[in-house]
């Protein structure tokens, strides 16, 4: 079965590459209206290891200095 040239929406017959290009356009022009928002501060690498960098992490896998503050 082959691509159809046209769709139909309400009764009208439109082609498909029309549809595709204005849809192309108005994300273009969505884009460029969303303005570009800076970072309040440096925003810096996180050093951690996969597991400690998510709460969960954490918590799955609690590291050996954890049990040492609970006394």
């Amino acid at each position: 079965m082959s691509r159809p040239d046209t769709i139909l929406i309400d009764g009208r017959a439109y082609r498909w590459r029309d549809i595709v290009e204005l849809r192309r356009q108005q994300l273009e022009a969505w884009k460029a209206a969303r303005p570009e928002q800076p970072a309040l501060f440096a925003l810096k690498t996180d050093s951690r290891p996969a597991t400690d960098s998510t709460a969960a992490g954490r918590y799955r896998e609690p590291s050996l200095l954890d049990g040492l503050g609970q006394g």
